[in-house]
């Protein structure tokens, strides 16, 4: 069971959702409005929440933002709910943060499979004790903590388990497709841009090492430990 915030001003959507998380055996918050789902999320800090894009007195994306900013929330999953089905509105919305993208009218049972990878990437790693290194950079498993020179990076789940991808290929280019398939749990045909959105809010995080996440024009991302050319 998980606790999941459901932020969303239409009744019957909410309602809808209430129901079938309910059924998945969640423990359920509603709000409709974006300014108090942010409080409510700030106070509850709940294993993920579920975002309307469109909401008043705070937008999904302004919600989002203001969630990442703070160290005490900026590790809750997110899935952002749209009608806005455009390009740029998708890469808006992982840009402010979503883990997740997805839009209205959407499949209940496709977003409960979402549901069920967002909240499998919080779960301890299975090898627990083991460290990663790449340079200057560790991950640890067992503390699901990234550093820099001892310094911690605050990643996401998700953010997270694309980096320990990457450092495990060995220096190899890993597809997009493949990214997709093992992190999100997506479909190898669906938007890369989820991939490129995550990659491009990673490299923001780890600053002076941005350099080490590659991009391998036409396949995907690779981390190579070095010196920005």
């Amino acid at each position: 069971m998980a606790t999941i915030l459901v932020v969303e001003d239409e009744p019957d959507a909410a309602e809808m959702l209430a129901f079938n998380l309910r059924g998945a055996g969640h423990e359920v918050s509603l709000v409709e409005d974006g300014g108090k789902g942010l409080k409510v999320a700030q106070t509850t800090r709940p294993d993920l929440l579920i975002l309307d894009y469109m909401l008043p007195t705070m937008s999904g994306p302004e919600v989002c933002r203001a969630l990442r900013a703070e160290p005490a929330t900026q590790d809750i999953p997110v899935i952002m709910l749209t009608a806005r089905a455009e390009e740029t509105d998708r890469v808006k919305g992982f840009e402010c943060g979503a883990d997740d993208y997805v839009t209205k009218p959407f499949s209940m049972r496709e977003l409960m499979l979402r549901v069920q990878s967002m909240l499998k990437r919080r779960l301890p790693s299975p090898t627990s004790g083991q460290q990663l290194k790449a340079g200057e950079l560790l991950v640890d498993l067992a503390n699901q903590t990234a550093t820099i020179q001892g310094e911690e990076v605050r990643l996401t789940s998700t953010e997270l388990k694309l980096l320990t991808m990457l450092i495990r290929a060995g220096g190899q280019a890993v597809p997009r497709q493949q990214l997709l398939t093992d992190v999100w749990q997506y479909a190898a045909d669906s938007d890369t841009r989820t991939v490129d959105s995550h990659i491009k809010r990673l490299r923001a995080k780890l600053g002076p090492l941005a350099h080490y996440v590659e991009t391998v024009q036409g396949i995907g991302y690779r981390l190579a430990p070095g010196s920005p050319e």
